[in-house]
């Protein structure tokens, strides 16, 4: 018997005692170690501490206990949430041997509820990429087409989701770095509203964009793991939680709904694209739904503020790094200053340095005003642009990208044209807002196309029950290859 693997489904299957969770527990490994050298999904693999867990499990179900959503579910986690007691390197040179000593605060609570941690995923280094090609252990492959890139930086929990390598997983999104993965593997990417989900052990890139949410293969499933991991959190004190359960509210009607489009948006993007997007549309108006156009031109200049940002946050982020404290030193120098410049130079991939480089600049003297302080302006802009449009519409549909999933190696030649992939996302993170990413069908190369929704802030609970609607009328299966994932 096959399985596409929803947490729902498992979790059913483990209750009803179809199946033991060690039983679970070692299909999914070895389907990591047959299929993984096809998808480099994993960097590390974590088979002892999953096998503890599911024997856990086992004993709870073997008592007659009930068990929560998420308990005994084969899941990953992107490689820059930190684990105690396992290595976790951002898939950086600089963090190679880096074993934390303590959990990221979405870990935490996962495992306090018996998740099972098949290993860690693979991942732009620091997450600083579109492709999951910026990684020290070589790029994701995408499970459509292992050819073409898994998108980023989450690329490897995408792969292995969409593979049927684990049921869901956990990445992290700054600039688009959960939904346009999930969009390029045709899976479902949930970037919750900015401090719903507790930053607490996810290593740094840029602080006020870095956003934790899930990669699942269903609606259901992203609203299962955002109730498990959406909480206050005393250890970030940008951490707010939500404002309710989503999954329990999943299936409401969506008549009358009003989903803006701003024709921003759409300027420039594929034309197979915009035509899934334009079949979705129809999908939707049958469910009820109501359109309105908008016109938001703030967001056209989403890239360079994000770029300009990011990057400075980035450059003070980083600067932790000098060989001194922990990670990467390089052995031979004559003095500090080598020691740190030669560190740097040798531990950080080119991508990471092209950022550092770029935010030390906007914040040095004589081009702070010109550019740091400017780009803050205009994150404003963008934020009151957002507010004025939700006074139009409930929520809005956008591409997630403008393409599909291109080959490998294309587009790590020219940075400007690989920044440019993130146009659609990036002004969500600006603005701190909440957007789902859900296949809504394919390109004219086969490849999965994604449907970006996006609410205003908090509205998880609006966001996630239309995605479902909309999942349930367009009977779109969880996402699957042929040959490849868990066979039980």
């Amino acid at each position: 018997m096959e399985t596409h693997g929803t947490v729902a489904r498992l979790h059913g299957m483990l209750e009803s005692r179809v199946i033991s969770c060690t039983e679970l527990t070692k299909a999914y490994l070895d389907a990591v170690g047959r299929d993984n050298a096809a998808l480099n999904a994993y960097v590390k693999a974590t088979p002892e501490a999953a096998l503890e867990t599911a024997r856990r499990v086992d004993e709870k179900i073997a008592a007659g206990q009930p068990l929560a959503p998420l308990e005994g579910i084969p899941m990953t986690l992107k490689d820059n949430i930190s684990t105690k007691g396992i290595e976790t390197t951002c898939c950086s040179r600089m963090l190679r041997g880096y074993v934390p000593i303590y959990d990221a605060t979405v870990w935490k609570v996962l495992k306090g509820q018996n998740a099972v941690l098949l290993g860690k995923t693979n991942m732009d280094e620091f997450a600083m990429g579109s492709t999951c090609e910026n990684s020290c252990f070589g790029g994701a492959g995408n499970p459509r087409d292992p050819g073409r890139v898994a998108g980023g930086s989450s690329g490897g929990v995408a792969a292995a989701v969409a593979g049927n390598l684990a049921a869901y997983g956990l990445g992290s999104d700054t600039g688009g770095s959960i939904r346009e993965p999930a969009s390029f593997c045709g899976a479902v990417g949930f970037k919750p509203t900015y401090g719903a989900v507790s930053r607490y052990g996810l290593v740094a890139f840029a602080s006020s964009f870095d956003q934790i949410g899930p990669i699942a293969q269903s609606v259901e499933d992203a609203a299962l793991v955002y109730d498990a991991v959406a909480r206050r959190d005393p250890m970030d004190p940008t951490s707010s939680g939500s404002r309710g359960a989503v999954s329990p509210a999943l299936g409401k009607n969506v008549r009358g709904l009003k989903i803006g489009v701003p024709k921003e948006y759409f300027d420039g993007i594929r034309s197979d694209v915009a035509q899934a997007l334009q079949k979705a549309a129809g999908l939707w108006r049958s469910l009820g739904a109501e359109f309105v156009e908008l016109s938001m031109p703030s967001v056209r200049l989403g890239l360079p503020i994000y770029y300009i940002l990011a990057c400075a946050e980035a450059s003070s982020n980083l600067g932790r790094y000098d060989g001194i404290r922990y990670g990467y030193c390089t052995p031979h120098y004559a003095d500090r200053d080598e020691m740190v410049c030669r560190t740097r130079s040798e531990g950080f991939g080119p991508e990471v340095k092209r950022r550092i480089l770029l935010g030390t600049y906007v914040l040095s003297a004589g081009y702070y005003d010109a550019y740091y302080k400017k780009a803050q302006n205009l994150r404003g802009a963008v934020v009151r642009a957002f507010d004025r449009a939700f006074g139009e519409c409930d929520l809005m549909m956008t591409p997630t990208v403008p393409v599909t999933a291109f080959k490998k190696g294309r587009k790590t030649t020219d940075p400007v044209e690989n920044y440019q992939t993130d146009i659609c996302t990036v002004p969500v993170n600006i603005a701190g807002l909440p957007a789902v990413s859900l296949p809504c069908g394919a390109g004219r190369d086969g490849m999965p196309v994604g449907m970006q929704l996006i609410g205003p802030r908090f509205s998880e609970t609006a966001l996630l029950n239309a995605a479902f609607r909309y999942e349930q009328a367009a009977g779109e299966a969880p996402y699957r290859v042929d040959g490849m994932g868990v066979r039980l």
